[in-house]
C-alpha cells in the first residue's frame, strides 16, 4: 500500500486529456482551494449537483467543505481536475474517494462541470481513480448513483463495472469492480510511486 507524503501532495498529480486534446491536471485538493471548490459545486447545474450528492444540495456545509479539503482525514481524499481557462487554473471536475481498510474497498464519487461533459473526461478520471485504488492495494472499487443517473451508469458500464442492488436505498444502484492486477499502462503517479517503494523495500 502506498504511504502518502502529506508534505508533498503535488507529486501525486496526473495529466489527463479531453477528447479534444485539452490538458487537464488532476491533483489533491488543498485547504487553500476551499472557496474555489465551493464555487465549483455552486456552478454545477441543479441536476448535476443532485446526481453528485444523491439529493438536493446547493453547496457544501462549511464543516463538510473543511473535511473535503484536508487530504487523508478518515482515509478520505478529494482530487480536482483543473485546466487553464482564460489564463487561470479552473476546476472543471472533482472526485472524492475513501479506503475502507477492513474490507479493502475503495469507494468513490465524481462530477464533471456541465460545460465539459461529453468530452471523455469522466472516463479518464474514472480510469485514474482505478489506478489510485490499485496503489492502495484495494481489492475492490465501487460507487453508488441514482437509478435515474443514466450518464454515470453508462460510464460505469463502459468501464467494465458490474451492477448490484444497493443494500440500503432502493433509489440507488451500486457499481463495483474487482482490482485483480496492477494497471498495465501505469496511468497514475500514485501507482508509479507505490511500485518504486515496493522495489526499494525488496532491496533493503
Amino acid at each position: 500500500m502506498i504511504r502518502l507524503r502529506f508534505d508533498d501532495l503535488r507529486q501525486y498529480s496526473d495529466l489527463l486529456h479531453t477528447s479534444r486534446g485539452h490538458a487537464v491536471n488532476v491533483r489533491f485538493v488543498e485547504p487553500r482551494d476551499a472557496e474555489e471548490l465551493q464555487a465549483y459545486y455552486r456552478s454545477l447545474s441543479t441536476r448535476s449537483r443532485y446526481n453528485r450528492f444523491l439529493g438536493a444540495m446547493s453547496e457544501l456545509p462549511r464543516p463538510v467543505l473543511e473535511h473535503f479539503t484536508h487530504a487523508g482525514e478518515d482515509d478520505s481524499f478529494t482530487v480536482i481536475a483543473t485546466m487553464k481557462v482564460g489564463g487561470f487554473d479552473t476546476i472543471i471536475g472533482e472526485a472524492r474517494y475513501a479506503l475502507d481498510a477492513a474490507s479493502n474497498s475503495f469507494e468513490f464519487g465524481l462530477s464533471i462541470e456541465d460545460r465539459w461533459q461529453g468530452l471523455g473526461l469522466g472516463a479518464s478520471l474514472l480510469k485514474n481513480l482505478e489506478c489510485r485504488a490499485a496503489a492502495f492495494r484495494a481489492a475492490r472499487i465501487f460507487g453508488d448513483t441514482l437509478r435515474s443517473n443514466e450518464a454515470m451508469i453508462a460510464l460505469a458500464r463502459m468501464a467494465g463495472f458490474a451492477f448490484t442492488q444497493h443494500p440500503d436505498d432502493w433509489k440507488l444502484i451500486r457499481f463495483e469492480k474487482h482490482i485483480d492486477a496492477a494497471p498495465a499502462d501505469i496511468p497514475c503517479a500514485s501507482w508509479r510511486i507505490a511500485a518504486r517503494e515496493a522495489q526499494a523495500a525488496v532491496h533493503v
